[in-house]
């Protein structure tokens, strides 16, 4: 039935309405109903007439559809209402007006039915026994998480006594933990409204509009705090969590402190002054900081976590071996940790995926927003937003530049939705001109980005960041768009249930593998990596010895962040550099720890400090080019190089990896065999260490390897942007023509 045939429907049946013959016209409401479930007229007129045939109860269900579908009915409430007065439900009705009249639903029936239920409600003295009572409900059913019971429950208290102050508070607590924080906010204002020196209202506003973005009225709400109520511990903690979060780390420091002057045992005032100081650079005070809070509580996992992730980026092997025993464990209960700390620190895929899952339930916990219905008709343009907090000079924007200018604009049309920070680099401004639409909304809460993102009528939102620094998930878990994909900035599942896809390929993720995703995989057919082959190395001069490298030296090389190094590869690396004469290990300089701790594990190992060269950092085309000073990437083994192997490969020097089991060690496994260099991938550390030395001692095979790289740059698939991206797109057709036919997500395969 076509909707203008509908359309024809609805009128016959209110006509036969009209002219009493009931029966014909519920058949032909009915008939409307069986192929439009939830088309409003024809729920609220079945609920008239059932009402019509004394059947009151029933016809409940038929409003609330009507109501659902179209809340800006003004008759629709009235029904809904009034059917609810006449079952005698009269606090219910009484919410249900109290709702009406928050969406501004006006008229003078309205009027005389407030009127009316204040009067019958009186008449049945429902008074303070009642409304605690239902005080109580409420707040049982809060404990149980029973969060929309609990907040009817409120609504039927607030209904009898509507200056309760403690149930607003209640129910703000209810709608936070709903993820619901428009809601939250406003209950908490109420709650003032009646009682304005209700700190913990303060408080917990504050949480809430940082939790939206908001961070300097999550200032303004903990000063108040603070104003009413100095010796508050929470809110000085609370207020340095918005500080950080504002970049004012030395503020927020200041603030955690004064927190832990009023409350010394407070773990976690401790733990958030840790990640105040590594976001200085100041390593040694965070672990100082996350030790503190581990004195306190013990089994405090998150404070582990980012310990062992510091210690691991310090390259504090000796440190680190303390509590190697725990990291199986962490994270995997009922306590959540940030669940990229753990990936270089395990090559675990069942473990990444517990975490992820148990790091999604516990953070994201928000309702998603009504579902649209599908469109009759598909878009002759598909929408994709791109949704990042690094459109600037970072690994994921040099990979997925070219990419996003080579779309094609017939088929799509491209938003960026930059989601933290700005810039005014060379990078930020070629992204901005490479998307059709590019705003910034940074400072906006969650939740109104999913509004603004449904009224652009985005087709698929693609989440650049997953689990790492500045990322917004909450803009995924309101479903923003009705296909969301899970692509490039972080290599593992989300564990989420609002992530459709994840973008990967066969080898990166084998069929026996597909269990550890929450994600259906989007497979491409060569490697998910993107990569732009318009990137220029630098013509300028420099020399071995501008780089610090000895002029006749073989160089081992690996630029991957020094938290990826464990001392598994560096056994295999020091040992290389015993058997191969006059060698040097080239690595990246991080931070002065992990150089001075790597220096020293060299010392333990027989192995001279000065054969490590640390590289400095340079500009990203004089970086591409001073790596045809290497001879061999040698990469690690839990976290592959990613987008340095990327970058070495272009560069033409190869890379050896061992592959393993999780989506993160398997990466550069993924973009040899797209460059056509299979062979440089082995399967465990004794052939890894094998072929590194056989290439390190046979100039002949490596030079054989190396013009083998030359010739596949061009001619094999891992540089071939515009290939890439026709694959791609393919990808997203099929994504979304699965969603249009109303299926489920599933396994799409690009084909060649």
């Amino acid at each position: 039935m076509t909707k203008l045939k509908i359309n024809q429907v609805l009128q016959q049946a209110v006509d036969a309405h009209k002219a009493g013959h009931l029966q014909e016209a519920h058949r032909l409401y009915a008939a409307i109903l069986k192929i439009q479930p939830k088309n409003p007229d024809a729920n609220h007129n079945t609920g008239l007439l059932t009402v019509g045939f004394g059947k009151v109860e029933l016809a409940l269900p038929f409003f609330k559809t009507a109501l659902d579908a179209n809340p800006s009915n003004t008759q629709f409430w009235y029904s809904h209402i009034v059917a609810l007065i006449k079952l005698e439900r009269l606090i219910d009705a009484k919410v249900l007006l109290n709702q009406a009249k928050s969406k501004n639903v006006k008229g003078a029936d309205f009027d005389q039915l407030e009127q009316r239920l204040t009067d019958a409600i009186k008449a049945l003295n429902i008074g303070s026994d009642y409304v605690d009572a239902y005080f109580n409900l409420g707040f049982a059913l809060q404990k149980q998480n029973k969060l929309e019971e609990a907040i009817e429950a409120y609504n039927k208290a607030l209904a009898v006594k509507p200056d309760y102050a403690e149930v607003y508070y209640n129910m703000g607590i209810a709608f936070q933990d709903q993820g619901n924080l428009n809601e939250a906010i406003e209950a908490y204002n109420k709650t003032l409204a009646i009682k304005p020196d209700y700190e913990d209202a303060y408080n917990n506003m504050g949480i809430a509009f940082k939790d939206q973005g908001k961070l300097e009225e999550a200032i303004v709400a903990h000063s108040k705090t603070l104003a009413i109520k100095p010796d508050y511990a929470e809110a000085y903690n609370n207020m340095g969590i918005a500080l950080k979060d504002q970049g004012k780390l030395e503020e927020a420091i200041e603030a955690y402190s004064k927190s832990l002057a009023i409350k010394p045992d407070y773990a976690e005032a401790y733990n958030n002054m840790g990640i105040a100081f590594q976001d200085q650079g100041k390593l040694e005070e965070a672990i100082e900081a996350y030790n503190k809070a581990l004195a306190i509580k013990p089994d405090y996992e998150v404070a582990t976590a980012a310990k062992l992730h510091k210690q691991a980026h310090m390259c504090n092997w000796e440190s680190m071996a303390k509590d190697v025993n725990l990291i199986s464990e962490l994270g995997t209960s009922e306590e959540h940790v940030p669940p990229f700390d753990l990936l270089p620190l395990e090559d675990a895929p069942e473990r990444h995926l517990t975490r992820s899952k148990i790091y999604a339930k516990a953070n994201y916990p928000q309702k998603t927003l009504p579902p649209k219905d599908r469109p009759s008709k598909r878009p002759k343009r598909i929408k994709i937003g791109y949704f990042s907090s690094d459109f600037k000079e970072h690994p994921v924007a040099y990979l997925i530049a070219k990419v996003l200018e080579q779309h094609n604009r017939d088929q799509f049309e491209v938003f960026g939705y930059s989601i933290h920070g700005s810039s005014s680099c060379d990078m930020r401004q070629r992204l901005e001109k490479a998307f059709d639409s590019f705003i910034d909304v940074q400072g906006i809460s969650e939740r109104d980005i999913a509004h603004q993102v449904r009224q652009d009528e985005i087709d698929i939102a693609v989440d650049l960041n997953g689990y790492t620094q500045n990322a917004r998930t909450g803009i995924f878990a309101y479903r923003a768009a009705p296909v969301q994909i899970n692509f490039l900035g972080y290599p593992g599942t989300m564990g989420s249930n609002f992530i459709d896809y994840i973008v990967a390929d066969r080898f990166l993720i084998p069929d026996e593998n597909q269990k550890y995703f929450n994600e259906k995989q989007l497979y491409l057919p060569n490697t998910y990596l993107p990569t732009d082959n318009s990137r220029e190395l630098s013509q300028k001069k420099i020399t071995r010895s501008n780089m610090g490298l000895p002029d006749d030296a073989f160089v081992f090389c690996c630029f991957n962040n020094n938290y990826k190094i464990t001392s598994n590869e560096f056994d295999i690396w020091m040992r290389l550099l015993a058997k191969v004469e006059n060698s040097v290990l080239w690595l990246r300089q991080s931070n002065q720890f992990s150089h001075k701790n790597l220096k020293s594990e060299a010392q333990k190992r027989n192995v001279d400090p000065s054969r490590l060269v640390f590289a400095d950092k340079i500009p990203m085309s004089e970086h591409l080019a001073r790596q045809k000073f290497a001879d061999l990437f040698i990469d690690t083994f839990a976290f592959n190089a990613h987008t340095t192997a990327a970058e070495a490969l272009w560069a033409g020097l190869p890379v050896v990896t061992k592959v393993g089991l999780g989506f993160a060690a398997r990466v550069a496994g993924s973009l040899l065999n797209a460059v056509g260099l299979p062979e440089l991938i082995t399967e465990n550390e004794k052939d890894y260490e094998a072929l590194i030395l056989e290439l390190a001692t046979n100039p002949t095979k490596l030079a054989a390897i190396k013009k083998k790289l030359g010739n596949n740059r061009f001619t094999q698939p891992l540089f071939n942007t515009e290939l890439y991206s026709r694959h791609l797109e393919d990808g997203y057709q099929q994504a979304y023509q699965n969603y249009f036919e109303g299926n489920l997500p599933q396994t799409i395969i690009v084909s060649e």
